[in-house]
């Protein structure tokens, strides 16, 4: 594939990276190589789900972050926070104090994206009454599951419900909102505080639309660590007695982004599948023409969904315990009639202007199993595969530099491996006289560094 499909927000570091291959095994789409005692991204099977994070045990891998200093560009500095966040703090940290020092750090607004929900859910529910032919309906609230499905279910891409999620409605409408209040859209920065990589893929690379409201992407653990300092400091209002007015959320918003945040405010049979491992399974039976009386899939990439966000610092347990309290309490005050909390939102004052760029263009397959773009080339090259796999011996075991042995016959034919990376035929060529011992080390230290094989011969020469 030469085209490069999406932008990443997750980058490796060769010269910190020891190959051990943890990333490789734990990547749900295949997309890790070891090459030379390296780990390699394959660009176009990456989802930014963020699991090779997760698992690399010398933190070769990071997580892009664009530089904080680029909010002072602009003279309107909006804050846009996932609810998620607030539940990163002990319940005795409030959201006007978090909020506070978020502008004293240098933002001019605080607005929760969730507020977008108020617009969507509606929506949504049309959508999916009027879509029934393509059920279930899938969401395209992660990023991560959408090109997850793009590059390895393509089938079922025209699922996708083809609406913007609440991040993009959020965004939308303070940068209108600002623009109706005199300030001109050049001085106008919108920077989303975001729990994972994905969503910062997603603004870099967006799918299904030319380009994003959003002006930047700021890691939830550097504002996590920021704020909490300077809650716990005592710092709030010593630069500034500015407070900032909050919206009240509505309590299905609070919970929009945790499991069963929006299934459970759509209509008929719904499911709510977390974690992306858990949502392969899922996809790969839906695929087979099972669970086809589903009305709607709510699917995450996450455990938890947002909650267990590889950018949060929380548990992830706790941190949803604190977002169902939140909810609680909201769900409270508006059957109380609260006015504040009974009262449309003022995001709602823009819901003509917002359904009128709610919608996204149809979403494209980027099928990772596509190996060439000429039909009968890419047939030939698929019974090479399946020939391939014949004299290979199904176990999976990663030594080749592959994470399976199927991943291996694919970059046989597409001229990026050797059969013979295989430790079982490099065995049995031994035992046919047709490879030396030589031949196999050195095709051992192609894959996995010479400074490997170097250090275990170093330690059995000093025993």
């Amino acid at each position: 594939m030469s085209t490069k499909y999406f932008h990443h927000a997750l980058k490796f570091r060769k010269e910190v990276c020891i190959g051990c291959s943890h990333c490789m095994n734990v990547c749900p789409t295949q997309a890790i190589r070891i090459r030379e005692g390296k780990a390699e991204l394959t660009d176009n099977y990456c989802v930014d789900c963020g699991k090779c994070y997760r698992a690399c045990p010398v933190g070769a891998i990071i997580v892009e972050q664009d530089d904080f200093n680029q909010i002072f560009r602009y003279k309107q500095r909006v804050a846009l926070i996932p609810s998620v966040l607030l539940a990163q703090f002990p319940e005795e940290i409030s959201l006007t104090q978090v909020s506070s020092v978020l502008m004293e750090l240098g933002f001019t607004h605080v607005y929760e994206v969730e507020h977008g929900a108020e617009v969507l859910k509606d929506l949504m529910r049309e959508y999916i009454n009027e879509n029934g032919e393509n059920k279930p309906l899938m969401s395209t609230f992660c990023p991560a599951i959408v090109r997850l499905i793009q590059v390895r279910f393509p089938t079922l891409i025209d699922h996708l419900v083809l609406l913007k999620a609440p991040l993009d409605v959020a965004a939308a409408y303070y940068n209108q909102k600002l623009i109706e209040e005199g300030y001109k859209a050049e001085d106008i920065g919108v920077f989303y505080i975001t729990p994972c990589a994905a969503k910062i893929a997603a603004v870099k690379s967006p799918v299904g639309q030319e380009d994003s409201a959003i002006t930047g992407v700021i890691n939830m653990d550097f504002i996590f660590n920021k704020v909490y300092t300077a809650v716990k400091q005592g710092f709030i209002g010593r630069n500034s007695c500015q407070l900032p007015q909050l919206d009240p959320m509505k309590s299905c918003g609070v919970l929009w982004s945790a499991t069963n945040g929006e299934a459970s405010s759509m209509p008929g049979r719904t499911l709510a599948i977390d974690e992306i491992s858990n949502v392969i399974e899922f996809l790969e039976q839906l695929e087979n023409e099972e669970n086809k009386d589903i009305d709607f899939l709510e699917l995450r990439a996450c455990d938890e969904s947002c909650a267990g966000g590889i950018l949060t610092s929380s548990n992830r347990f706790y941190t949803v315990e604190r977002m169902k309290k939140r909810a609680a309490s909201a769900l409270k005050k508006e059957q109380e009639k609260n006015y504040r909390y009974a009262a449309p939102g003022p995001i709602l004052q823009y819901k003509g202007f917002l359904e009128e760029n709610i919608q996204v263009n149809k979403i494209q397959p980027r099928s990772m199993e596509k190996l060439d773009e000429d039909i009968a080339m890419a047939m030939k090259k698929m019974k090479r595969v399946h020939e391939i796999m014949e004299i290979l011996p199904y176990v999976d075991c990663g030594l080749c530099g592959s994470p399976k042995c199927s991943s291996l016959a694919e970059d046989i034919v597409q001229g990026q491996a050797q059969i013979e990376q295989c430790i079982y035929v490099q065995k049995r060529l031994e035992q046919e006289g047709e490879l030396s011992g030589k031949d196999s080390l050195e095709l051992m230290q192609k894959i996995w560094g010479k400074e490997k094989f170097l250090q275990n011969t170093s330690k059995e020469a000093k025993k």
